[in-house]
């Protein structure tokens, strides 16, 4: 029986050829090495599984090949290309920085790469992890990494970029390695199962490659686990049920159940997902990501950031169809909220189920929002109609048609306005109007069979008005109630607050309007923070509830009240002369 080697080894890059998502760095390197102009250390960054070791070897590789073809890539026939592939190249040297980070272990490295290299042109030195090496270790490493012999070559390689003191990146010339979008990850996942007879799924393989986060060397680990789970037979049921990914249809059916508020089947599905084995925060991740995915489908030009694969586009576009936009944004505010309260919160169950009933309540408000702008748009084309008859009969009667139109159309709009939204229909408002003209008046009568909603919108306001305080307010009485708002004011500690009221005595305008002049701007900004406060302490003391506040900004020369500290300073100087020497004495700051 033959040794197995894992598919990240086995199908691991050997040339820049077959280094997957990364054509940009793969270019640039490849044309520096035909121009040759190679920098004497390179930084590869990025994160996990992207392809920045397999870049490094290759590019040691092919710097050192003696047969170097046309197209920048090692020949794998010449004494340093095969001595490579066996592993035993005395010219390139790995170093692993997460094990090898003291002082000495650079030390040591710096000592070797006094030495020409036995076979080649370069000896090459390749240290992963980088950002793993101390303080300590870098400082002795910057001499020899910016200025090596020229037979030396240094590429670091890091997935913490940030890590690294500054020092280094710039002796160093940095390639940023991108993420693998799940495309390329699931084309090559697709090639190596052919290489190996697999038969797979696209959605099984689309699957693998979004579980895999843009990391290929993930993906290959999941993908070696899954054949062997499922006998060489990889199908999109049992990459969700051996990954414990929830399907989509289970999404599918939740948004659509969202829509249509029905909470019973909602917390039916859910209760399923949990006794699957499911975790809930998993759940409503899963279904933030959802709604994300619909929402890129409300425009063509962001479905190009949909990463699930073209068989689930067709679905997708449906189900963005029947949600609205608002719906898709307080959705995913919802949804984001659970996220962050579900670690702290003890019922993490009820916590979701909220959640799921808040969002089927915006589908309801929507829903009554479309019928409320339905029933606008019928009694617009209702009042068009009844307009139009009005026309006719006027036209039959010789009554001038202008003025009567007019009248017309403002108490058809009234009487629109005034019904309930609810009940309202068509034959409701024909039934509530009856236009009768008088010739001998020349003027239009509308009359209201049914005025019942008109005496009852008229009865509630003669209500609510009469519920407001009315009391006269005298000069005496503001000035009184002012003193006691300053006093009351400085109580809770608002000292900038109470300034801003005393400086200036309030006036009475007019029976309830009040008018407060202030100073300057910052005098306004205070008033408009409290104005709502001060309003309410007025209107409760002087028990009148139309009271309004006006602020009007008045010039003077100089204000006699100090607001800065160096104000304050200068109104003591002028009391005092003696504290200016002593300031300068103390050799305090001149604008204090």
């Amino acid at each position: 029986m033959s040794d197995f080697i894992v598919s990240a080894r086995k199908y691991r890059p050997s040339s820049f050829n077959s280094v997957i998502g990364q054509s940009p760095i793969v270019l640039t390197l490849k044309n520096a090495i035909k121009s040759n102009q190679l920098a004497q250390s390179f930084l590869f960054c990025g994160p996990r599984g992207v392809g920045k070791t397999s870049c490094a070897r290759i590019l040691a590789k092919t710097i050192n090949c003696f047969n170097i073809s046309n197209n920048n890539e090692a020949c794998n026939e010449c004494e340093s290309c095969l001595s490579f592939n066996k592993n035993a190249s005395f010219n390139i040297h790995e170093l692993d920085a997460a094990s090898n980070n003291s002082v000495d272990d650079i030390r040591s490295l710096v000592e070797q790469v006094r030495f020409a290299p036995q076979v080649g042109k370069y000896n090459i030195y390749i240290i992963d992890e980088v950002h793993m090496l101390s303080a300590s270790a870098f400082n002795a490493f910057l001499k020899t990494l910016e200025e090596p012999p020229k037979h030396a070559k240094f590429i670091l390689a890091t997935t913490e970029k940030n890590k690294i003191i500054p020092t280094i990146l710039s002796r160093c010339q940095i390639f940023d390695f991108k993420r693998l979008n799940v495309s390329d990850i699931s084309d090559h996942l697709n090639f190596v199962a052919n290489n190996e007879g697999i038969v797979t799924e696209k959605a099984a393989l689309n699957l693998i490659a979004q579980k895999a986060d843009g990391a290929l060397r993930d993906a290959l680990s999941f993908f070696d686990r899954l054949v062997s789970f499922s006998d060489k037979n990889l199908t999109y049921k049992s990459v969700i049920e051996h990954l414990n990914i929830l399907d989509y249809e289970y999404y599918f059916k939740i948004t659509r159940f969202l829509l249509e508020n029905d909470i019973n089947q909602l917390l039916i599905i859910f209760n399923e997902i949990i006794e699957n084995g499911f975790d809930g925060h998993h759940f409503i991740n899963g279904l933030a990501e959802h709604f994300r995915d619909i929402l890129v489908f409300k425009d063509s030009q962001t479905i190009v950031l949909f990463e699930k694969g073209d068989s689930l586009k067709s679905r997708y576009l449906e189900q963005s169809d029947q949600c609205d936009l608002n719906f898709l944004i307080s959705a995913l505010n919802l949804c984001n909220e659970c996220d962050i309260q579900y670690k702290i919160t003890n019922n993490k169950r009820l916590l979701v189920e909220l959640t799921l009933m808040r969002i089927s309540s915006i589908s309801v408000g929507d829903n009554q929002k479309k019928k409320s702008k339905n029933f606008v748009a019928r009694s617009i084309n209702i009042k068009k109609e009844v307009l139009i008859e009005r026309t006719q009969i006027s036209d039959r009667n010789e009554v001038p048609s202008s003025n009567k139109n007019i009248e017309s159309d403002e108490i058809i709009e009234e009487i629109i306005l005034n019904k309930d939204s609810k009940n309202l229909n068509h034959s409701d408002i024909e039934n509530s109007i009856n236009i009768n003209l008088d010739s001998k008046k020349k003027s239009s009568i509308i009359s209201i069979n049914n005025p019942i909603n008109e005496d009852i919108k008229t009865n509630n306001e003669e209500e609510s008005l009469s519920n407001l305080r009315t009391t006269d307010i005298s000069e005496l009485m503001l000035m009184a109630e002012w003193k006691s708002l300053v006093s009351h004011v400085k109580e809770q500690g608002k000292s900038n607050l109470a300034i801003t009221l005393s400086v200036h005595a309030p006036k009475l305008l007019k029976e309830n309007l009040i008018e407060l002049p202030i100073s300057n701007a910052a005098q306004a900004e205070i008033i408009i923070e409290e104005k709502y406060k001060i309003l309410e302490y007025l209107r409760n003391n002087l028990k009148n509830d139309y009271i309004e506040i006006v602020t009007r900004v008045i010039k003077t020369e100089k204000s006699s009240i100090p607001y800065t500290n160096k104000d304050k300073f200068n109104k003591m100087i002028a009391s005092n002369p003696q504290l200016n020497n002593l300031r300068v004495s103390l050799g305090l700051d001149p604008d204090y």
